[in-house]
Order: C-alpha cells, then structure tokens, then sequence
C-alpha cells in the first residue's frame, strides 16, 4: 500500500518536511516513489505538486493525518 507522507529534512532544531508518496512498510527516511511537496513549519510554507497529488490519491494512496491535514488546509480535496 502506498501513503502519502512526511520525511524530514534539514538539520537539528530546523526541521523541514518533503511530502512523498512512499510504501507503507517503509522507514520514515526510506526510499520514497516520489516527492510530491514541501512543508516547512517554521516559516509555515507550504509547497504542493497537486496533479501527482491526485495521482496518487486516485490510485489508493492513503495520507497520513498531518498530510491529510495540510492538504485540506491548501483546499486539494475540495470539488
């Protein structure tokens, strides 16, 4: 099963977040399929790529609830 999941990056004390599409077996720092975004919580900003989002998300990826979460507060899953 693929998710849709952080991996951190960045150094110590300033850690930034690819969004990737990754298998749900995999370590957080695992090899990914594919990077589809970027968070930074620091400076709250936020980076999407919607069509490989929604790719994805057709396809059965399941997102983690922070993921779920910064993809309803970018407005991906509205109609």
């Amino acid at each position: 099963m693929v998710k849709l999941r952080l991996k951190r990056c960045g150094r110590k004390q300033r850690a930034v977040y690819r969004i990737v599409a990754i298998d749900a077996r995999s370590r957080r720092e695992g090899r990914d399929l594919r990077k589809v975004g970027f968070y930074d919580p620091i400076k709250n900003q936020t980076y999407l790529n919607v069509p490989a989002i929604l790719y994805f998300l057709e396809r059965g990826a399941q997102p983690t609830e922070t993921v779920y979460n910064i993809l309803k507060k970018a407005e991906v899953f509205t109609p």
